[in-house]
């Protein structure tokens, strides 16, 4: 599986640092939607799905978070604990996000607005749409 990250360049000096990300420069996609999630609880595992045309930049811009990502063949854990990278994830992926750190904030960067049909939130009839379309069995 080919875990694509994204480094965005800080620019700072002895006040702080600043990260800006534009759309049409540093992104593969246009953004349609921006949420991030904060106080979760130690223990909680997020996400549980996949999209079918999404795709999304994860960034943890404070704190760390771990990401398993499936793509029906084959598994990866990604930590983000820079805020200023980002990890990229395609359609087709189930991710679950887990081992928030106290404080964390997980920014998400969207290409589409919220639409529960693009949603796969059950693990085997996402292994079947991935199964159906390779034309092969997945694990």
């Amino acid at each position: 599986m080919e875990i694509k990250m994204f480094t965005f360049p800080p620019h700072g000096d002895d006040r702080g640092q600043l990260v800006a990300i534009e759309e049409g420069i540093d992104l593969p996609f246009d953004v349609r939607r921006v949420y991030y999630i904060y106080d979760t609880l130690p223990g909680v595992r997020r996400g549980f799905h996949a999209h079918l045309q999404l795709q999304q930049i994860l960034l943890c811009v404070n704190g760390s978070c771990k990401i398993h990502l499936d793509n029906g063949y084959e598994t990866a854990e990604v930590v983000l604990d820079k805020p200023n990278e980002g990890l990229y994830i395609s359609s087709n992926m189930w991710r679950e996000m887990y081992d928030f750190s106290e404080g964390a904030v997980l920014l998400v960067l969207a290409s589409e607005h919220y639409t529960e049909a693009d949603y796969i939130r059950n693990y085997d009839a996402f292994l079947e749409m991935v199964r159906k379309q390779r034309g092969t069995e997945p694990r």
